[in-house]
């Protein structure tokens, strides 16, 4: 592996670590660039996972140093979404992307909605709701997250933040740190999976997990020290972004790999 290429994935990695962490949707690079440095949909696929469960820990322990990770209830949730993950990593059917992606588009556009138009309900949290004790319906909610996760990864963060803020009653600092911890738990299980299959490359993944540590660090001390609006706006325009190249508008794997 040549220098260009080492410093590539390192980039790489401290820009997927930041979008991860504060967000999500960083996968779309990484696996662009996988695929860009000759690996298969599949190896980059499962290769992703090595960069997802590096950046994750990082993040996890992070938040955890500055005391804002809700470990009770961050395990209570992880538990349907690795359960689920278990069973999305084992999907062996093709799913139409181009629906996917579509739908994804929508996604974005009603969690928009919220952040711009409903800051009260979708950032800082709610009260009664973070009182209430977890109940069958949001258990069911990760469960099916966590099989989403588990088969594709892209995009997770978002479902994960709607699922802790809304459902939950987490302000959107304190749901990111729940967010990693989830995002950890479902990661691992799928990477398992990819190893027992042979569908993962450890020097890429590695390499660019080493920069996802730089920038899991820097995305998780700023959300804590910057507080809930600087990650409202980081949300606002990665959402859009992502919105541009999920709707057809703008392809970012186009622009990565020229």
């Amino acid at each position: 592996m040549s220098i260009i290429e080492i410093t590539i994935l390192i980039v790489a990695g401290v820009f997927v670590g930041f979008i991860n962490t504060l967000a999500g949707g960083g996968s779309v690079i990484s696996l662009s660039v996988f695929m860009f440095m000759g690996l298969s949909p599949t190896l980059a696929n499962g290769t992703n996972r090595i960069t997802i469960a590096i950046q994750t820990l990082t993040a996890v322990t992070s938040f955890k140093q500055q005391k804002v990770l809700d470990h009770k209830k961050a395990i209570i949730l992880s538990i349907p979404a690795l359960l689920g993950s278990l069973i999305g990593a084992r999907i062996a059917v093709d799913v139409n992307e181009i629906i996917f992606e579509r739908v994804f588009a929508g996604v974005m556009l009603v969690m928009l909605f919220f952040i711009l138009f409903k800051p009260q309900k979708y950032l800082y949290g709610r009260e009664e709701i973070l009182k209430k004790k977890i109940n069958i319906r949001l258990l069911l909610i990760f469960f099916f997250i966590g099989i989403y996760g588990g088969f594709i990864q892209v995009g997770m963060g978002y479902f994960l933040l709607a699922g802790i803020v809304l459902g939950a009653g987490f302000d959107l600092v304190k749901a990111n740190a729940v967010k990693v911890f989830i995002a950890l738990s479902i990661v691992l299980v799928a990477l398992i999976v990819f190893i027992i299959n042979d569908q993962v490359q450890w020097i890429p993944g590695l390499i660019m997990g080493a920069g996802t540590v730089v920038g899991a660090l820097i995305a998780s001390r700023l959300a804590v020290k910057k507080g809930i609006n600087f990650v409202r706006y980081v949300i606002i325009v990665l959402i859009c972004v992502f919105f541009l190249h999920f709707s057809g508008i703008l392809d970012i794997k186009e622009l990565i790999t020229i």
